[in-house]
């Protein structure tokens, strides 16, 4: 079957939609905004550049970059020129900074939008003989003073570029993963990749991208991530649509109520913030009062969706991880349907997704048109569909183990349901055996925390241990309430679940840690998943003494 690639759908917006805009990005309180036309330039102008410094077509070009027009500008350039993208988390350590640029090959390194102690601690481990070339300054930033100026090369630009219109089965980019059991695998997806998943989607509607006649994109997630690479970058390349990016963390709340996306996804985190300020705001009791009176009803419905930059919003994902139901069902409160949907880098983010207008609890979607999915003797999910991966660059060895057959191994456990629905149990690594010797997958045991609107993070451990405990992060929410009230609640919580559970399954402690888990102490990933080895060895040498304790309840303090 033929597809055609995103890079073919620029080239045709430029052609047919020179002056429309593209890209907008802010700055305070205006917005610079770019044209197709004015993209193409200046990313031909780029390509023309690296093709002058005769990089040869093939070549791997790193991008090193919080989301900015810019980095989508470079995307373009690589692409357009025959190389491969090989982009990072714009939050690296600088072990991991190394132990990346290496892996990658890259000879061309783009260096744009970082925060100041990061690229603080990354300039000094930039090889020599790489390439490198610098956005523009963005204001509030680090200032990156080596390599090639953006602008510069845009402007000296003399000779137009040679135009690479890639095939199908062309290497498109490497996908370093984040890393939460151990050392990034680099993901080899093709051209062939984004096209055959959009070419489902817009045949078959799933997840709604391509319906509607406006498609406003908000880019905040790594644009390194597959998703926010699938749901944002080629979803705008293929509608035509129009790109508005984040300019920090801070003004992240302001800039999605100025753009009002009609496409949106976040992780349940995000969501869960949003919702947590409207009850530290209103509290619960005057919240769920509001809520039944039908004229206020309306009006702080309308009033939080626009608030929240959903009131235009169709399309509104949930993803990453596995979203409590308790928290869905408060976003149904407002009219706002949070869809469930579940990938991976390896199957470039399409496996399952929930159906419009279903809510299925505790299952996170159902097969996408195009995916055969079932689980094998262990429990394990396996899916294949046309758009999965090539392998992982240059490791044969867990490509092998990971690519079996034609059939993805997730390493994610779960059930599937006879039409396709999926429910995850947990993922196979995170797995670990108490002294009692039964095995304990820790996902379901965290879910089930999760609902608990005073936990804001969790990491449930307990290898050799007789029973589980769990450690846990309090909301500010949960900041906010007296100690007495918060035992008292998280005891409630602990029952419930134990209630439900065999009693090897039971959490015999939890323990509300006084501490901060944080991409910069090596405890999140950069998509700020735990990453459970390092909090398990972080916090090891207290796990006999606060299993021995006599409270349940454990407040610790460094």
């Amino acid at each position: 079957m033929s597809y055609e690639n995103h890079v073919q759908f620029f080239l045709n917006w430029v052609e047919k939609t020179p002056d429309k805009i593209f890209l907008r990005q802010p700055f305070g309180d205006s917005w610079k905004e770019t044209s197709w036309k004015e993209a193409f330039d200046q990313a031909s102008a780029i390509t023309a550049s690296l093709q002058s410094k005769n990089i040869e077509k093939g070549s791997k070009i790193a991008v090193l970059s919080k989301n900015c027009m810019h980095w989508i500008l470079a995307d373009l350039a690589i692409s357009m020129g025959g190389y491969v993208s090989t982009p990072f988390f714009p939050n690296l350590s600088k072990e991991e900074f190394r132990e990346l640029i290496n892996r990658s090959e890259a000879s061309v390194l783009f260096i744009g939008k970082l925060d100041a102690p990061v690229w603080e601690q990354l300039k000094d481990e930039v090889p020599a003989n790489i390439t490198v070339i610098c956005f523009p300054h963005y204001e509030g930033n680090a200032k990156v003073e080596i390599g090639f100026d953006w602008d510069q090369l845009v402007t000296e630009n003399n000779s137009p570029a040679e135009i690479h219109k890639p095939e199908i089965d062309d290497l498109w980019t490497i996908l370093f993963t984040s890393g939460t059991t151990g050392s990034p695998k680099g993901v080899m997806l093709n051209y062939k990749s984004p096209a055959a998943l959009m070419d489902m989607e817009l045949k078959n509607h799933s997840i709604g991208i391509f319906k509607g006649e406006e498609h406003i994109f908000f880019s905040y997630l790594p644009l390194n991530h597959i998703a926010e690479r699938m749901i944002v970058e080629i979803a705008c390349l293929l509608t035509g649509g129009v790109i508005s990016f984040a300019e920090s963390l801070e003004s992240f709340a302001a800039n999605l109520e100025s753009v009002q996306p009609t496409s949106f996804m976040s992780v349940p985190r995000i969501y869960t913030k949003f919702q947590l300020a409207v009850l530290e705001k209103l509290g619960e009791k005057k919240f769920d009062l509001l809520m039944k009176i039908p004229i206020v009803n309306s009006i702080l419905k309308k009033k939080l969706r626009q608030k929240f930059g959903l009131s235009r919003a169709h399309v509104i994902l949930t993803g990453a991880a596995p979203t409590p139901q308790s928290l869905k069902n408060w976003y149904k409160k407002i009219g706002v349907d949070l869809r469930e949907i579940y990938g991976m880098t390896e199957n470039a983010g399409g496996c399952c997704a929930m159906p419009r207008g279903i809510d299925k609890a505790d299952y996170v979607g159902k097969a996408l048109t195009g995916v055969d999915i079932k689980t094998d003797e262990d429990g394990q999910i396996l899916m294949k569909a046309p758009w999965l991966m090539t392998g992982y660059y240059k490791d044969e060895e867990n490509t092998a183990n990971t690519l079996v057959a034609g059939w993805l191994k997730t390493g994610d456990q779960g059930e599937v349901t006879a039409d396709g629905y999926v429910k995850l149990t947990g993922r196979v690594s995170d797995t670990f055996k108490t002294s009692k010797g039964k095995f304990v997958t820790p996902g379901p045991l965290e879910w089930a925390l999760a609902e608990n609107t005073y936990i804001e993070q969790i990491c449930v451990s307990g290898l050799g241990l007789d029973q589980p405990l769990a450690l846990v992060l309090l909301s500010e929410m949960g900041k906010e309430v007296d100690q007495e009230q918060l035992e008292e609640n998280l005891n409630k919580t602990i029952d419930t679940i134990n209630e439900k559970n065999p009693k090897y399954l039971h959490i015999s402690k939890m323990i509300v840690l006084d501490d901060e888990w944080s991409v910069d102490n090596g405890l999140l990933t950069p998509t700020m998943k735990i990453k459970r080895n390092a909090i398990n060895k972080h916090y090891q040498d207290n796990f006999e003494s606060w299993d021995k304790a006599d409270k349940r309840i454990i407040f610790y303090k460094k």
